[in-house]
């Protein structure tokens, strides 16, 4: 089976122009091609079926651009996703194959041009998310595009976790609008991973109506040389209860008054962990987290009755003993990562009200040291 003459002829002469990334319609059997002088297309003439027809499309693509007829699927598909493919990206997007662009967008040194072409080749929820990772590309000119594209695609994604990855990117930067940000909020009145999103996001991010802690004032005062000086345990309590951090906590609050799924809840414990930079061998047994709430909170009154950081024996020191129970607090939210849930989560696939009830002991305790931050 060979390309008819005409579709021969035509398609050679489009692979001889300086080609940015090549798509196939197999609907239509069109073959659109993204140039430096723009756009162009090819309405192919089948001779058999379609698909063999576009399998022998397909083999000439590869033979042009990476010499083999079986360059993709047969090689390249077992490695590509692994992120090895960084210096055939532009020839990838030449292929006409949807998984080589999916294989692009998952290479770790994508640029900001790349990451337009592979959005031109393969316009998806996939592959907007994938890209939105990726900060050249989500502050450079394609990420409002792509923040638009996910705000639109929102209210039909069925992942309960795809909704809060969407939620983060979107969150990203100023990629929204304050109006936006506001739709989102209200929309997580009725969809809790909303909620989670924006805990991934900037505090600034949340709209929500707070003032800081009533001893905001009086603690920033206690440690101001320690902030000027840098200590960053002063600057993590003063900014937990300064007006963003205290539109943080009560978004946390919120996420847990009714998590959907398990893998929400996983991603609400990743967020809290990862709003803390403070030293991980200092305070967690895991990186990823401690195991449990009880050993967290056991090690948090530890590190506080015996400090050995000189910087954290500083802050204590700088405060009265009746604001330790702040550090105190703020040390058992630094431990929480993904593996607290190990205990809860471990051999079991619940959810909704059952999984919520099985989370009781670790979120009361966790809980109640967020109100202590909040008081």
């Amino acid at each position: 089976m060979e390309l008819s003459n005409e579709d021969n002829l035509r398609l050679n002469v489009l692979l001889a122009q300086d080609l940015k990334a090549i798509r196939i319609n197999e609907g239509t059997m069109t073959v659109h091609a993204l140039t430096s002088q723009g756009e162009a297309k090819i309405a192919l003439n089948p001779t058999t079926r379609d698909d063999q027809y576009l399998k022998i499309v397909k083999e000439l693509f590869s033979l042009k651009i990476t010499g083999s007829p079986g360059g993709y699927p047969i090689f390249l598909k077992r490695w590509t996703r692994m992120g090895h493919a960084d210096n055939t990206l532009e020839h990838m997007l030449l292929l006409g194959e949807p998984e080589a662009v999916v294989a692009v967008v998952h290479a770790p040194t994508i640029s900001h041009d790349i990451g337009v072409r592979a959005w031109w080749a393969l316009p998806t929820t996939e592959v907007a998310i994938r890209l939105m990772e990726y900060p050249e590309i989500a502050n450079g000119e394609l990420g409002k595009e792509l923040a638009t594209y996910l705000m639109e695609f929102l209210p039909f994604e069925e992942k309960q976790v795809s909704t809060v990855n969407m939620v983060r990117l979107c969150l990203q930067g100023d990629l929204i609008t304050l109006a936006d940000r506001e739709k989102l909020w209200a929309r997580a009145k009725r969809k809790n991973p909303f909620y989670v999103g924006f805990l991934h996001a900037e505090p600034k991010q949340i709209p929500l109506d707070k003032s800081c802690c009533a001893k905001h004032a009086e603690v920033s005062r206690k440690l101001a040389s320690l902030i000027k000086a840098d200590n960053i345990y002063a600057k993590t309590l003063c900014a937990l209860l300064d007006v963003n951090g205290q539109r943080w906590l009560e978004t946390i609050k919120l996420s847990l008054k009714k998590p959907v799924d398990q893998d929400v809840v996983i991603s609400l414990f990743i967020a809290i962990g990862k709003y803390f930079d403070l030293p991980i061998h200092t305070l967690r047994l895991d990186k990823r987290g401690t195991r449990s709430i009880e050993i967290a909170i056991q090690h948090s009154l530890e590190i506080c009755a015996n400090p050995d950081n000189d910087e954290l024996k500083t802050l204590l020191k700088s405060l009265d003993k009746v604001d330790h129970p702040f550090v105190e607090a703020m040390l058992v939210l630094a431990q929480m990562g993904e593996h607290t849930l190990i205990p809860i989560f471990s051999g079991n696939d619940s959810v909704g009200t059952v999984m919520r009830k099985r989370l009781l002991p670790l979120t009361t305790p966790l809980l109640e040291k967020v109100d202590i931050l909040m008081r």
